[in-house]
């Protein structure tokens, strides 16, 4: 008997609300599509066993699940990977695509937007195209080019620099680093940070960029009090308190020219 034709990698999108205060409806964050291809999964690559079946659970209450919730394969990221970075360790994710040898699709999912973009993931994908597997990336909520489009910054040339120091001093450092290739190059700086971190970042930007560099800070998108405001430094100084992220909410920072 010949062996079943092996099955593909899609990267499943998550919605953004992950530990917000409010959760945004399902089937208006996710196209339906998606929906549909993720209920039919029933192998799972996932940063957080917990978080992804809370996920399951709200992908059933509109396409119902192919297998019920406790007989969902999920096997989760080495921790070591989500925490430090696929890039930062040498991981060989090829084990956790066995199922996908033996015929079944695998869906990778991250706590929050696509996975492998500004989360882990991308170790999956690799080993992915070393074992001759289709990678199908679905259609869903990506919170660096939300952010980037509402900006009104150069979205013709951009980079994301993940987050930036916690120490104060070289956090500074960092921010002029970024702002001095933004104001030369014209090239958006795209940042995030730990959400119960937005206040401190968000002051330090103001206080360290030149008053006339842009800066535009994304926040609890595709929510219903999702906001952007985007003003040059000087004029965010008189506006912080008003604009400043709460600490449950994740954003997305930008500065640019």
């Amino acid at each position: 008997m010949s062996a079943p034709p092996p099955g593909a990698l899609y990267l499943v999108p998550a919605p953004l609300d992950f530990g917000c205060a409010e959760q945004a409806p399902l089937d208006d964050a996710m196209p339906r599509r998606t929906l549909e291809t993720a209920a039919r999964l029933t192998h799972w690559i996932c940063e957080n066993a917990r978080s992804a079946r809370a996920y399951l659970k709200r992908i059933d209450a509109h396409c119902p699940l192919a297998a019920p919730l406790l007989q969902q394969q999920l096997q989760e990221l080495p921790r070591e990977v989500h925490k430090k970075g696929d890039h930062a360790v040498s991981f060989d994710a090829r084990a956790l695509l066995a199922p996908a040898l033996a015929g079944h699709d695998i869906g990778l999912l991250s706590e929050a937007g696509m996975p492998a973009v500004a989360d882990p993931g991308s170790s999956v994908v690799r080993a992915a195209h070393e074992l001759g597997l289709a990678v199908r990336p679905l259609v869903g909520p990506v919170s660096l080019l939300l952010a980037l489009a509402a900006s009104g910054l150069n979205g013709q040339n951009f980079a994301f620099v993940g987050y930036l120091p916690q120490d104060g001093a070289a956090r500074t450092q960092r921010i002029r680093e970024l702002e001095a290739l933004a104001l030369r190059s014209g090239q958006t700086q795209l940042f995030i940070e730990t959400p119960y971190r937005n206040a401190a970042l968000l002051q330090a930007l103001v206080q360290t960029l030149q008053p006339a560099t842009r800066l535009a800070v994304s926040a609890g998108l595709t929510l219903a009090t999702a906001c952007t405001h985007s003003d040059s430094a000087r004029q965010w100084r008189g506006l912080v308190a008003q604009r400043t992220p709460d600490k449950h909410t994740p954003a997305v920072f930008a500065i640019g020219r």
